[in-house]
């Protein structure tokens, strides 16, 4: 391919996206129908949420990509290659060994691009569909008087972040932290399903690993000062790390912090266990207020 006739392809490239574009929009313009609804219209987010929302984002980018770095190596080799028959005789090798260096370090780097953006992708969609698991087991609790919420955003020092669930009922106000993690790599001796839990530290198959513990703590303590800034209600707020698909065991321990971890099966029996200590109205009023902050998905 000649120079004038690569510039002629991508012109053409860009100009078909121009066109598709322009086209599109009018027949935006010119359509007669409109939306049955508002649009000031907004509807409560769901359990993964923002998950869903990103793996969308790289399903539409993932075309992008695999053009990106099947194209890149490529495109350095058609830019470099032709340039050898210019080089004086003495350095045709060597640029020519040079390039085929640089189109081997960009293919390596290119193809460890995109498998990172796809593990990224995939891992996604799995915390996706975990607190989807975590959302179905929460579901009968509504029965008893609770309200569920999911992925509900915060925001502490320009930071922003969501809890995954949040829980609350006649026992009081629980946020609830979802690690959906893959199982295998299990040492000698230890079952590649179950992970121990002390009180303090987690045990899992292939090591000790605290992992979400500490982040339960801190959505638990934002979420109290939240509570108390919008409903003046001091409310205590018990964190809880629930882990899909692992078989939870506790160990005996004297050491013993403010999470708990289960399984997701377990919540419905955790979370009305204790006594009561909010009642309808206060349960009403605190759900409110959160409820406000999810009831953000637009058209």
């Amino acid at each position: 391919m000649t120079w004038t006739q690569g510039f002629f392809a991508v012109g053409y490239f860009f100009f078909f996206i121009v066109c598709a574009l322009a086209l599109v929009w009018w027949q935006r313009r010119q359509r007669k129908t409109r939306k049955p609804f508002g649009d000031d219209t907004r509807l409560l987010r769901t359990a993964g949420e923002t998950q869903l929302k990103i793996f969308s984002k790289f399903e539409e980018d993932f075309a992008l990509w695999l053009g990106t770095a099947a194209g890149v190596p490529a495109l350095i080799v058609g830019t470099m290659l032709p340039l050898t028959l210019k080089m004086p005789d003495i350095l045709q090798w060597a640029w020519l060994g040079l390039t085929v260096l640089v189109f081997i370090g960009s293919f390596y780097v290119a193809v460890r691009w995109f498998a990172k953006k796809t593990e990224e992708m995939s891992n996604r969609y799995l915390g996706y569909f975990g607190e989807r698991i975590v959302a179905e087991h929460l579901e009968p609790l509504k029965g008893q008087g609770w309200r569920i919420l999911h992925d509900v955003p915060f925001q502490n020092n320009g930071t922003k972040f969501n809890l995954d669930h949040i829980a609350i009922g006649p026992q009081g106000v629980f946020a609830i932290e979802t690690k959906t993690r893959r199982k295998g790599n299990a040492r000698p001796g230890f079952d590649d399903h179950r992970v121990f839990f002390d009180g303090r530290d987690l045990e899992w198959p292939w090591g000790n690993d605290n992992h979400g513990l500490e982040q339960a703590e801190r959505n638990a303590m934002e979420l109290t000062k939240v509570i108390k800034a919008e409903t003046d209600e001091r409310v205590h707020v018990t964190p809880i790390l629930t882990l899909p698909g692992w078989f939870v065991e506790p160990r005996p321990s004297r050491a013993t912090r403010m999470c708990r971890v289960t399984n997701p099966k377990g919540l419905t029996k955790f979370l009305p266990s204790g006594p009561a200590v909010l009642d309808a109205a206060k349960i009403a009023a605190i759900a409110t207020k959160l409820e406000a902050r999810c009831r953000d998905v637009e058209y």
